[in-house]
């Protein structure tokens, strides 16, 4: 009986055990399936996330109809955010474009290159400059062409993949808006965690999109908004351009929006622009500098807080491994992680205790 029953014990854990390898297996191929439209997927999980009290209230007030609520709060996702960005992206790419095509012909890089070489010329009456000192705008700009030519192909070849991910990142949206909570419900019954650590998780995931989302990326987005503001009101070229590296520049703990407020006031200073330059300055002070102080705290009001410099390079590793896309997925990723392993340390002391 005892050979018997360990025959039957071997053979439930060979089947167990190939169960598991079949389903890893089929796992991966789901994944490589789902890979092209992965980015899209995990947008409308963050926006499901972030929207979720909005859309709570909407269920209340269309008496638990979850089609007509859902559909609701897609189309309110689509109006504050898919279609400004839409625009904002439409205007980067004619500026880029523009600046592109201005960089390339002979004309243009010889009035840039002289530009450049006045705007030097005037500097050097408020700053001595040694007689030996010598600066070759054109040889700095040629090369700074160069890269533009390499690297300006790959940024706007996906125009398409844009497009058709956002019309997956909708109808995602409104899926996970329907039928989220069945999900959420269907993953917790997988999970061999008890209930009361998958909602734990859950939850510090949700606090973990609200810190990143609400906190830091929306100051960084509002901050870029008003920086191109002030350089369509003070007259600085490829205001959107411009815009949208500020973004990225808020993130930088200290330094921030200053590193793109700082050239164009000089420049519109040196170019013999006094008026725009003290107003752009009053304004990066006034309108984009506060925004940090006053805003930032009020929508940041509890969850995974990471440090700036923590956020700055997952912004930067996520752009580089997921494309522009990743200005969002690398500190959301980086924050999922931090969740996680505070999760399985509490996990590990409540087992211990």
């Amino acid at each position: 009986m005892v050979i018997i029953g360990g025959q039957a014990m071997n053979r439930k854990n060979s089947e167990f055990y190939f169960l598991l390898l079949f389903l890893a297996g089929v796992l991966v191929v789901t994944l490589f399936i789902f890979k092209p439209f992965l980015l899209a997927l995990i947008l409308a999980l963050v926006f499901t996330t972030v929207f979720a009290p909005v859309h709570k209230k909407l269920l209340d007030q269309t008496g638990q109809n979850k089609g007509l609520s859902a559909l609701l709060s897609t189309i309110l996702v689509v109006i504050i955010f898919v279609v400004p960005l839409s625009y904002l992206g439409t205007q980067i790419f004619r500026e880029s474009t523009s600046l592109y095509h201005t960089l390339g012909s002979n004309n243009g890089l010889a009035n840039i290159s002289s530009s450049v070489e006045n705007l030097a010329h005037n500097l050097a009456k408020y700053v001595p400059i040694p007689d030996d000192f010598s600066f070759n705008a054109g040889q700095y700009l040629k090369q700074g062409l160069d890269w533009l030519i390499q690297n300006i192909g790959s940024i706007f070849s996906n125009a398409i993949k844009i497009v058709a991910g956002g019309l997956l990142f909708i109808v995602a949206l409104y899926y996970l808006f329907k039928d989220g909570l069945k999900l959420k419900n269907d993953v917790m019954a997988f999970s061999p965690l008890e209930n009361i650590y998958d909602e734990r998780i859950f939850k510090k995931l949700t606090l973990t999109v609200d810190s990143v989302v609400k906190g830091s990326l929306i100051v960084a987005v509002i901050q870029g908004i008003l920086t191109s503001v002030g350089f369509i009101i003070f007259g600085v070229p490829n205001p959107a351009l411009w815009g949208s590296l500020t973004v990225i520049a808020a993130l930088i703990p200290s330094v921030g929006t200053a590193l793109i407020l700082t050239p164009a006031i000089l420049f519109l200073f040196f170019s013999g622009n006094v008026l725009p330059a003290v107003g752009l300055l009053a304004w990066g002070v006034l309108a984009v500098g506060l925004v940090d102080n006053f805003l930032g705290p009020r929508l940041i009001e509890k969850g995974v807080h990471l440090h700036p410099f923590i956020i700055l390079l997952s912004v930067l590793g996520g752009i580089s491994l997921f494309g522009p896309i990743g200005f969002l997925l690398g500190p959301l990723v980086i924050s999922l992680l931090s969740s996680l392993l505070d999760v399985y340390s509490t996990i590990q002391k409540e087992q211990q205790a």
